[in-house]
């Protein structure tokens, strides 16, 4: 049997480095006073050796853990689990650890996910693409709070802009003729989806189009496809809550002998990489994930490091265009 290679120490490190074992120790807790050249030398050691500092050490020489939690939805869904991964990234190149925990959308559910993101003496929490019903949890926390996707309805966080990605969406199909279009939103209660559902209204009222009636999935294409049998008579256009549902509407409507974007021009919003190989290709509105999870951190980062906070972002997604839309054949409305 191999013998088990011991991991490297902090005298592994200073031996490398040449330097003290305490010189090390304060490259690790940021101290000033460190030249930048003996930093710079302890870090490249530390980069050779695959030095990894115990959380247990940590925690005794600064009182914290160095750990910061995350809530998230237990759903497959493109965005969210998007967002998981940048944030879980951006924790790690800020030096901490991410603790993930996933809970679906009911209080108790979200209380014991707090709970036990709390138990592990997390110093902050990050929830993403938050329920509503997480709102109240979060707010009685005791600890920073940012929320992904949120809107400005919790206390803090970093989001979308979801108007400008709706209006984007809009103006692109209005330009193309359209003027009965039809909105499929995410689940209720989803803020996320609460939030481009609204945005949607909104974008229809200022430029007087037509109130067709909404329609309602659950995210996944599987909802999509179904809820193509409910597309009003009146729509032309289909503007779904994001790119799975929409890839099912396409689906559903060549069930229904409809072609995309011939008889119907379809939407989508995240542009999941999927969006540019189906066939037609998905015109959709893209979201930076990436940012979102870096401009998140940074900021919470901040508050923990007591800095100032950079102003609350959102961030606004690009309109790709695509061939799931084109010119309606039959005027603005729907398909005789």
């Amino acid at each position: 049997m191999a013998e088990q290679r011991r991991a490297p120490s902090i005298y592994d490190v200073a031996q490398r480095a040449g330097v003290s074992h305490q010189t090390v120790s304060r490259v690790l807790n940021d101290y000033a006073g460190i030249r930048p050249a003996t930093r710079e030398r302890v870090l490249d050691a530390i980069r050779g050796l695959g030095y990894r500092r115990s959380v247990a050490a940590r925690t005794l020489a600064t009182s914290r853990t160095g750990s910061i939690g995350i809530l998230s939805p237990a759903t497959a869904a493109y965005g969210a689990v998007s967002s998981l991964l940048a944030v879980e990234h951006a924790v790690r190149d800020a030096g901490y650890r991410p603790l993930v925990t996933s809970v679906v959308a009911d209080g108790d559910a979200v209380r014991a996910g707090v709970e036990f993101l709390l138990d592990h003496s997390v110093e902050a929490l990050v929830a993403i693409a938050p329920y509503r019903v997480m709102l109240a949890e979060l707010e009685g926390a005791g600890l920073p709070v940012l929320m992904l996707q949120a809107g400005d309805e919790g206390p803090d966080g970093v989001a979308v802009d979801q108007q400008a990605g709706v209006d984007a969406l809009l103006d692109h199909l209005l330009a193309l003729g359209h003027t009965g279009i039809q909105h499929i939103a995410g689940p209720s209660g989803y803020i996320e989806a609460d939030l481009r559902r609204a945005a949607f209204a909104r974008a229809v009222a200022a430029r007087a189009l037509p109130v067709l009636p909404l329609l309602q999935g659950d995210w996944t294409a599987d909802a999509g496809h179904a809820l193509a049998a409910s597309v009003s008579p009146e729509a032309s256009a289909i503007v779904a809550g994001n790119d799975q549902m929409a890839l099912g509407v396409v689906h559903g409507l060549a069930d229904r002998g409809l072609r995309v974007p011939d008889d119907m021009s379809v939407t989508g919003f995240d542009d999941i990489p999927e969006a540019a190989h189906c066939l037609p290709p998905l015109t959709t509105a893209h979201q930076d994930f990436a940012e979102i999870g870096r401009l998140a951190v940074a900021r919470l980062v901040a508050r923990l490091d007591g800095a100032d906070a950079p102003e609350p972002a959102t961030v606004a997604p690009r309109l790709v265009v695509r061939g799931s839309t084109a010119a309606p054949a039959h005027g603005g409305g729907a398909p005789a």
